[in-house]
């Protein structure tokens, strides 16, 4: 039987980061794809008219709307699909992490869909969902909660506090050790 440790704060918050600036990183494209193609399509109109729309504050705020749904469709589509095939982003490959179900069984879409939108619960007062893994004694932030998740650190480990996967047996027999 494999034993793996919970996942802590500090290597999850590392994970996270990566995760984020691999996000950014696409935005940050996607964007200027966006705006190239705006200025490229309003370069052919007056010029006057233009200026007057880019100027306008409720053609500013729309902009802004859609540009933060847009942001937060790509986070939480980023996290469904990684979580949701793997239970692996590239940030928590990079650290040795991996999510799972509290019984041990890989996440469903539904499950890692549940899990992305608990990170904007968990980050609603004061980040303080994600803040709950330095104190929770299964590491679990609020995300995880929810969607009755573990993040558990993919190296095999002594017995010690952790969840215990049996190595032969289907991912439905899996026992949790408690020591």
């Amino acid at each position: 039987m494999s034993v793996y440790k919970f996942a802590g704060f500090w290597r999850r918050l590392i994970a996270y980061l990566i995760d984020n600036t691999i996000i950014c990183l696409v935005f940050f494209v996607l964007f200027m794809i966006a705006v190239i193609g705006y200025f490229l399509g309003v370069s052919n109109t007056e010029e006057s008219q233009w200026l007057a729309d880019l100027t306008d504050p409720t053609k500013i705020s729309s902009a802004m709307i859609f540009i933060w749904v847009f942001l937060l469709a790509l986070t939480i589509g980023y996290f469904t699909y990684f979580h949701g095939t793997t239970g692996r982003t590239p940030g928590k490959m990079i650290l040795g992490l991996q999510v799972v179900g509290e019984d041990g069984k890989p996440l469903t879409f539904g499950i890692a869909f549940l899990r992305a939108v608990g990170y904007f619960i968990s980050s609603i007062v004061l980040n303080l969902g994600f803040i709950w893994v330095a104190f929770d004694k299964r590491k679990q932030g609020w995300h995880d909660k929810i969607a009755g998740t573990v993040v558990i650190i993919r190296e095999e480990q002594t017995p010690a506090e952790g969840l215990a996967i049996p190595d032969r047996s289907p991912p439905a027999q899996v026992s949790q050790n408690n020591n």
